[in-house]
């Protein structure tokens, strides 16, 4: 019985990064062997155990054979007679095929060290377009590791995946939890165009793929390209720190310029509601969380508004506080903000801009949620004319703080 750490630790190391947690591969050992040790067993797939004091994952070496589509269309195989280097075989990229036993020294069959110092991601076998996981799962590396680049070979056989349909088996749960985790890395603008490239974010995501190629006025977006303004937001988002339900807002707040009227290009005109629908209908496909589809949903629908808070009347002011629901929901609201900055941010030549709309929101809404319905209520004797009243007066509200500040 002999173990080895393996995977995303012993690429970490060599990467120089910080290593929080270890996976273990165990060869020449039964569940027996593991259970009379005090192993825990947890895998309902394989064999997968839990150490009895440190409480890390591990898992007997094993080979597995395609049974069908999926990323769940497996046979596993685990036995003592089972090697390392079969293991190893069966992992996604070169770079997570590296093992390392209990004296240091590294288990590297498939040219892993090679593939770190060169910054490439490599497939290990043709193995890789057994598992259409493993297209999301380089396509967040992408956006972790943004200095690496994907291997020609490897990039082809996506392709093949690809128009094999084998990323149109994905179970909606596995696409978010791959895509979430890339929307929180350091740049989430590779793990789309990743995915673009290879023709997969068209298969998943079509909203988003939609974007590339439509244009924007210069004067706005010296970027254009609707697509890469995309992708300077979601990258914006990482640089100032942003949350996954900001992030994911980044993603789909502009999905309404992918359907744009011909005619009236560069313009967008209206884009704000035609992107809502889609923005629903991506959260509905993947399942997305409610606190992300909330803010998703919201930024997509105001942050046109948003951007015009300089020139806003209080009463409409009033009206946009009112449709977030600010009175019972103000951290979506600041989410919202926040999602419009890297709106505002995500283009060429703005990160030195001053964004003083959020303040000027900011304001406005402490006036708006100051206003007491209840004492307003209290003093008129037709009850019928309550909402009117409380509306009047939360616009005047904001009107006198506006003109204070």
């Amino acid at each position: 019985m002999r173990c080895y750490v393996v995977g995303g630790a012993v690429r970490d190391r060599l990467l120089g990064l910080p290593v929080s947690d270890h996976d273990w591969v165990v060869v020449g050992a039964t569940v027996d062997d593991m259970l009379s040790r005090g192993f825990r067993a947890v895998g309902k797939d394989f064999p997968v155990f839990l150490h009895p004091r440190t409480h890390e994952e591990y898992a007997l070496a094993r080979t597995e054979r395609k049974t069908g589509h999926g990323y769940k269309g497996f046979a596993f195989h685990a036995s003592p007679d089972v090697t390392l280097e079969e293991d190893l075989a069966r992992r996604d990229l070169t770079i997570n095929a590296i093992a390392e036993d209990e004296h240091g020294s590294l288990v590297d069959p498939y040219g892993g060290q090679r593939d770190i110092a060169a910054r490439v991601f490599r497939h290990v076998s043709p193995a890789f377009a057994e598992d259409p996981v493993r297209i999301l799962r380089l396509a967040r590396f992408a956006a972790r590791f943004s200095d690496f680049v994907v291997a020609p070979e490897t990039m082809a056989l996506m392709r093949q995946m690809v128009d094999a349909g084998e990323v149109d088996h994905l179970v909606a749960e596995r696409v978010w939890q791959e895509i979430s985790r890339g929307l929180m890395s350091e740049r989430p603008s590779r793990m789309i165009e990743v995915l673009r490239e290879c023709g997969a974010l068209a298969r998943l995501l079509p909203e988003v793929d939609a974007l590339f190629g439509v244009p924007q006025p210069a004067k706005y977006h010296p970027e254009v390209d609707t697509g890469a303004h995309l992708g300077l937001v979601l990258d914006a988002a990482a640089r100032r720190g942003e949350s996954l339900p900001v992030r994911f807002a980044a993603l789909v707040h502009d999905l309404g310029k992918g359907e744009t009227p011909e005619h009236i290009l560069p313009h967008h005109y209206g884009h704000e509601g035609r992107g809502v629908a889609l923005a629903e209908a991506v959260c509905e496909r993947l399942r997305v969380p409610a606190e992300c589809r909330e803010v998703g949903v919201m930024t997509t629908r105001e942050h046109g508004i948003v951007h015009q808070a300089m020139e806003l009347r209080p009463a409409t002011m009033a009206k946009l506080f009112a449709r977030c629901d600010v009175l019972r929901r103000p951290e979506r609201f600041e989410q919202m903000l926040a999602a419009c900055a890297c709106d505002f941010y995500g283009r060429p030549g703005y990160d030195m801009r001053d964004y003083p709309q959020i303040e000027r929101l900011r304001v406005g809404m402490r006036a708006y949620v100051g206003v007491d319905a209840g004492a307003i209520a209290r003093v008129l004797e037709d009850k019928s004319k309550i909402p009117q009243a409380v509306a009047e007066a939360r616009a005047a509200a904001v009107a006198d703080a506006l003109r204070a500040a």
